[in-house]
């Protein structure tokens, strides 16, 4: 069973503290210079006092050029600060393109459907920096994306495929987190994206989670708040703002919010003394923002108001109790989660705003006269408490962009076309992640076949059986050219099931060892047909452990991998090789290795 030694959180503990002291050395991060641990002092430079002609980037005092701000801006471009749009598409379109021009949007999204030619990414953002910069006040663009490593990984291209999260809790190793960070943000910063929704602090609770899975660390809360903190110091070493998700924690349902607004019932000294933990070391180490979910606790504060959409979770536990004062942004606001309950659009953002979010995501553009525009608009202009929360979350959007930008370690506005090849994939990183990803590698199940080197292999047959083109590639280059496969469809739909389960034991019958792929549950449904041939049968589980645990008991051996990214696929190969033995250690307990 899983367990973490009692000496473990003292010596992280203390290696996070050598680390953050390191890279603060290294490079006086654009990112720290938000992490004010007091709230904004109040202005006492009047209007009067600034020239006329007065922007974002005069030379004053951040807390006084922010209200100065502020008090130049009319309701629309106030409300519009507060609001985050992606787009459909490679190209910006011409309604983003307005709502930055026109109306003065505060930030952009990058989503995985803009980002197969990285170039374009370069070149987009460029495109609505250049556009926010000729807006009289001249505020900046947070530019921000989902780049998690691991399973998320929203940009493209030629980015880093990561073995994301649970690698780094199997590896059990906080620097392994804080690199993570580090190399994922600099890459991020060549295209000109300055803010990363991760870390993920969600705990592994439920093993049945679809949403979350290997996204976490694992389930140990003390473990995650480590893991994380340090992944959250290695992305503002490279400048880039880190994002903690999903608060309150999306990691103990089965649910999507996506589609269904998930309902958690745990009592409030459970969520407090459990999925509160993690929080609690990133909030004590300044995270500069995060995101709040679309996730249900009704029995923490008697109600089934969505935490995104409610001041019991964001003003009074987040700011009040927690002591948090960075900035909270939404998870899209387009989930059904949020909209559903709120029931329309416009509602849910108005909820949102009044609960005390500071940026409302949308993952489409809306349309200029949409209601979530002009319901909230004509609201501020009607009640006075509702336009000075607008001004409060614009207000405090503002002096951590001023806060941030001004810093010399920001992120530029424009990304140098002429770096983006010298400089993605990182060179660094890449040797870096191949090792992270064997020191994750672990032995669920030790069988007559593990190890199967190469020599031995020569005098056997080996057929290899899996949906990734990646680890047929990898197999053929640890076994051989002549390796021969069985391939399937990725997420198998029941018609392939069943084909692939009618040949598959035919076919592997005649083989002396069959090495096979299971990273989802149809994969496990098409290899659980060798179960005859359990002696001969050696199992790579990808992403999410539990799928493979259910037939685990059978199979002959059994590492897992925790990703379908070239490195961990190619480690699992190496391990199983002999090259090395394998010490990463499970970091879910429910399933105790055998």
């Amino acid at each position: 069973m899983y367990t973490i030694p009692k000496f473990f959180v003292k010596t992280a503990f203390l290696l996070i503290s050598s680390l953050y002291i390191s890279s603060c050395n290294q490079k006086k991060a654009a990112v720290q210079s938000i992490q004010v641990p007091q709230e904004e002092s109040a202005s006492v430079r009047k209007s009067a006092d600034f020239p006329e002609n007065v922007d974002f980037w005069s030379d004053f005092p951040d807390d006084e050029l922010a209200d100065e701000l502020i008090r130049r801006m009319s309701d629309s471009e106030i409300l519009a600060q507060i609001f985050m749009f992606g787009w459909a598409g490679a190209e910006p379109s011409p309604l983003l393109i307005q709502w930055v021009s026109e109306r003065g949007l505060g930030s952009i999204k990058i989503f995985g459907w803009n980002t197969d030619d990285i170039h374009q990414v370069a070149r987009s953002v460029t495109e609505l920096q250049q556009r926010s910069q000729k807006r009289d006040l001249r505020i900046p663009l947070f530019v921000a994306t989902d780049q998690e490593g691991g399973w998320i990984r929203h940009v493209k291209g030629e980015m880093s495929d990561t073995p994301g999260n649970l690698a780094i809790g199997a590896s059990g190793r906080p620097e392994d987190a804080w690199k993570t960070g580090f190399y994922i943000a600099r890459e991020l910063r060549v295209l000109g994206i300055n803010m990363n929704f991760a870390p993920a602090v969600d705990l592994y609770t439920n093993l049945k989670s679809t949403v979350i899975g290997p996204r976490s660390f694992g389930e140990n809360p003390d473990f995650a708040g480590i893991l994380g903190a340090s992944y959250a110091a290695g992305t503002q070493a490279a400048g880039v703002i880190p994002t903690a998700k999903h608060y309150p924690g999306h990691g103990d349902t089965g649910l999507d919010s996506h589609g269904k607004l998930p309902i958690i019932n745990i009592d409030y000294e459970t969520f407090m003394t459990r999925e509160m933990i993690p929080f609690k070391y990133l909030i004590k180490e300044h995270i500069p923002a995060i995101m709040s979910g679309h996730l249900s606790f009704p029995r923490v504060i008697g109600d089934d108001t969505p935490a995104s959409l409610s001041k019991a979770f964001l003003t009074d536990i987040l700011r009040d109790e927690l002591g948090f004062d960075g900035l909270i942004i939404t998870d899209d606001m387009m989930m059904n989660g949020a909209t559903m309950y709120a029931g329309s659009l416009s509602s849910a953002c108005r909820m949102a705003i009044e609960a005390g979010n500071d940026i409302l995501l949308s993952s489409t553009t809306a349309q200029l006269n949409e209601p979530l525009w002009t319901a909230n608009l004509s609201r501020m202009q009607t009640n006075a408490k509702f336009r000075e929360q607008v001004k409060t979350a614009a207000r405090r959007v503002i002096y951590h962009k001023l806060r941030y930008f001004k810093h010399s370690d920001a992120v530029p506005l424009y990304p140098d076309a002429e770096k983006i090849d010298q400089n993605i994939p990182d060179r660094e990183g890449q040797a870096f992640f191949q090792d992270q990803a064997i020191r994750a590698i672990s032995v669920f199940k030790r069988g007559k076949n593990f190890p199967l080197s190469r020599s031995d292999a020569q005098k056997k047959r080996v057929l290899l059986v899996g949906p990734l083109q990646n680890f047929i590639a990898a197999g053929k280059a640890c076994y051989g050219e002549n390796t021969p496969i069985f391939k399937f469809d990725d997420a198998p739909g029941p018609i392939h099931i069943d084909w692939m389960s009618r040949r598959l034991p035919g076919m592997a019958e005649g083989y002396d060892v069959v090495i096979a792929l299971v990273d989802d549950k149809g994969s496990a449904e098409i290899i659980s047909t060798l179960k005859p041939l359990a002696k001969r049968v050696v199992i790579f589980s990808t992403m999410a452990p539990t799928f493979v645990s259910e037939i685990a008991d059978w199979a002959d051996t059994v590492l897992v991998g925790y990703s379908w990214s070239d490195f961990s696929v190619k480690a699992l190969f190496s391990a199983l090789a002999g090259d090395f033995e394998p010490s990463g250690v499970l970091p879910l307990s429910a399933l105790s290795n055998k």
